[in-house]
């Protein structure tokens, strides 16, 4: 019943279902860009920065590699980074949300300190500190983000288990003394499932911006490999001579940030019943 209200508000609301499209076709290029005979590493310094033309689409950088082909491999560890680091976040964010709100007392006071400790921390001395210790690269990279962006993620699902744990067949099962594991992921956890999946589509907008925001400062990607954020932050020393190499991505971006918080907006009305009640 809820997925038929995610498509019927698909097809009320026409900019969500671009969006939609815009997402599936930009995924579908992440995965077939390997199979297009152009190596994004391949150097031709004769023609470093040339304009756009039917050989080189968006040009090429100041090596003289294709430019729209590294662009296209950049969407892909984009996307990779912040669906990776959207998993993290959510898995600590969930876990430790839930376990706060159910058991609640000391348990919940403890974590909701650690939350607010950390999230008084201004992010990116955190992320410089971290990037730092564990250095530069992919997988690195997904670690800062994933575990800089779990807090808000805690505080929504526990406010959601709070209201959920005072409910009849939670209260039922408690009394039948049925284990808090089996309460917490079999009578609560569907509760707050659409809850959980409108907060993921906005936590990897959020990452692919924090991913971009780190890469342009020179503290994410590192060459040879590219994303958008990289890729922005390398063009910053030719926008005049070649400023369609800043275009491309920051466009790129923008859509994909935009996308994802549209079809989370489109999934929260879908999938939850308040806001349906009210509609």
């Amino acid at each position: 019943m809820r997925i038929n209200n995610f498509f019927s508000a698909l097809k009320k609301d026409k900019l969500a279902l671009l969006a939609l499209f815009y997402l599936l076709f930009a995924v579908f290029i992440s995965i077939v860009v390997q199979w297009i005979p152009i190596d994004p590493d391949q150097l031709d310094v004769i023609h470093a920065l040339a304009s756009p033309s039917p050989a080189h689409f968006f040009g090429t950088d100041e090596v003289g590699r294709d430019y729209f082909i590294r662009v296209l491999y950049g969407g892909r560890v984009s996307l990779l980074v912040g669906f990776l680091s959207m998993l993290m976040s959510m898995s600590i964010g969930v876990v430790l949300g839930l376990v706060s709100g159910y058991f609640g007392g000391f348990v919940d006071a403890i974590l909701m300190r650690i939350v607010d400790v950390i999230s008084s921390i201004p992010w990116i001395i955190m992320v410089m500190v971290i990037g730092m210790i564990f250095g530069r690269g992919f997988l690195s990279l997904i670690f800062v983000i994933g575990l800089l962006s779990w807090m808000e993620i805690a505080r929504l699902i526990r406010s959601e288990v709070l209201s959920l744990k005072e409910r009849e067949y939670v209260q039922y099962a408690r009394f039948l003394g049925i284990p808090s594991g089996k309460i917490l992921f079999s009578h609560i956890f569907p509760s707050i499932l659409p809850t959980t999946i409108t907060a993921s589509t906005a936590a990897i907008a959020s990452s692919i911006m924090v991913e971009s925001a780190l890469s342009f400062l020179g503290r994410g990607i590192s060459a040879p490999m590219s994303s958008w954020g990289s890729l922005l932050q390398s063009s910053q020393k030719f926008l005049q001579k070649a400023p369609y190499m800043a275009v491309l991505p920051g466009i790129l971006i923008i859509l994909t940030v935009f996308s994802f918080n549209k079809l989370g907006g489109v999934l929260r009305k879908s999938l939850d019943p308040a806001v349906l009640q009210g509609a």
